[in-house]
């Protein structure tokens, strides 16, 4: 049986994927505007030591597989093929043909990571954050594009850009917070900052902000000297856990309680509970499971083994319920999903456009596994498989008040912008 044989059994014959083999062996829809080439054996080996997702990234990423075409459009198509059935004859047939391959298992690419110690701890997760945000901060900034903003953009309307979109993501996160001049506020997880910077520089609070990544605290903190903001926002390269300060008014969890892991809501939304004051908002943005009943943790998936170690997802129903355990009233609840599929392929087109600099950058196959990663992840989204959401809760007091108006107002035109503050960015779309 020649591998394009095997490729037609798995795929079917509608699949639009031309398909080529290092036999010489031709199989799917020859033509096709998307090719997937099997170089070398050491691909089949791959594939057979660990079968789905993470064995087809162990083969792309070492280039023994190759994808001719565009990633997102090569995943949507395969993903519809995988779901063909085949009868237990084929598969037979196709283990008898392939068992060699398993006897040539290749060990795992050096880019998968290496994290030590209890889930969670402060050192796991420490070297858990390192490894994927201390990347390069050149190649974040060709990536994520000047706001140097990591998570969901929104998109106001069809033709915003992205610089626009994460600018409107920062002002719509403090207008659910209905941030006002003076108020204290810890941005927990902050990235290199974007969010404390916007928040600071265009409503006169106070923040501060941590991040478990060095690279990430060095860029944020040099952003907030050169705006002018030192003395209104305090970024630390901390583990959250070590914020010894309380009394804040306003809360912002963005991008961060994915790594946190289920087992530990109860711990991270009580603390989160205890550093606000009675009336005091939360909010919180993550990326959450589509389907309540798929696992939270994918040990051996590609994302787990190459992108975020130990991180783990949850139904956002999940997530409310580990909130109002904690005595956190959820008052707002918004799913931002098509907004992330939109967002990561900008930043897929940015890392197309700039491939040759980020390959001398960070080299040829940790940029393969970036652009494996943003092309599945869009997919994902694109296709509900995931989603994001935010959530707004109150540390609400024990005479029953929450501190909220009788509506939440989202509307730019009921916020006052401050004035007078170094660095302050204007609300139409410019940086911040």
């Amino acid at each position: 049986m020649k591998i394009a044989e095997a490729f037609d059994q798995l795929a079917g014959p509608d699949a639009d994927v031309e398909f080529v083999a290092y036999d010489g062996s031709k199989g799917g829809r020859l033509g096709s505007d998307v090719r997937l080439e099997v170089k070398s054996p050491k691909a089949i080996a791959a594939l057979l030591g660990a079968p789905g997702q993470l064995g087809l990234a162990r083969a792309y990423v070492t280039g023994d597989l190759e994808v001719t075409g565009d990633l997102y459009t090569a995943f949507d198509r395969l993903a519809q093929a995988a779901v063909r059935e085949i009868s237990w004859q084929e598969k037979a047939r196709l283990a008898r043909r392939f068992a060699p391959f398993l006897l040539q298992k290749p060990p795992p690419p050096p880019e998968e990571a290496r994290v030590n110690g209890g889930r969670h701890s402060r050192r796991r997760d420490a070297q858990a954050i390192s490894h994927h945000y201390d990347v390069s901060n050149r190649f974040y900034e060709w990536v994520l594009g000047p706001t140097m903003a990591y998570t969901c953009a929104v998109f106001e309307s069809e033709d915003a850009t992205l610089e626009q979109a994460q600018v409107e993501k920062f002002d719509l996160v403090c207008r659910k917070l209905q941030l006002e001049p003076g108020m204290r506020v810890l941005d927990v997880g902050c990235g290199w900052g974007g969010f404390a910077l916007h928040a600071a520089a265009n409503y006169g609070v106070e923040v501060i902000a941590v991040t478990l990544s060095e690279q990430q605290a060095r860029w944020g903190q040099r952003a907030v000297s050169e705006a002018g903001l030192d003395r209104l926002v305090d970024i630390r390269h901390s583990d959250y856990r070590a914020v010894r300060e309380s009394g804040f008014d306003r809360i912002a969890s963005i991008g961060l309680t994915e790594h946190i892991g289920k087992a530990n809501y109860p711990a991270y939304f009580g603390f989160l509970h205890s550093k606000l004051v009675d009336g005091g908002r939360l909010l919180n943005h993550c990326i959450t499971r589509t389907d309540p009943s798929q696992r939270t943790l994918t040990r051996n998936g590609f994302i787990n083994r190459y992108v975020f170690p130990d991180g783990e997802l949850v139904h956002v129903g999940v997530l409310i319920d580990a909130m109002e355990r904690q005595r956190l009233e959820v008052q707002h609840e918004e799913n931002l999903r098509l907004h992330y599929a939109r967002t990561l392929g900008f930043w897929l087109d940015n890392l197309q456009q700039r491939w040759d600099e980020a390959v001398q950058e960070v080299g040829l196959r940790k940029a393969r596994v970036w652009r494996l990663y943003l092309a599945a992840s869009k997919w994902g989204f694109a296709r509900n498989r995931i989603q994001l959401h935010q959530v707004l809760a109150t540390r609400t007091g024990g005479d029953g008040d929450d501190g909220m108006p009788l509506r939440l107002q989202l509307d730019r035109s009921a916020v006052t912008p401050v004035s007078g503050v170094p660095g302050q960015a204007q609300r139409d779309g410019s940086s911040s």
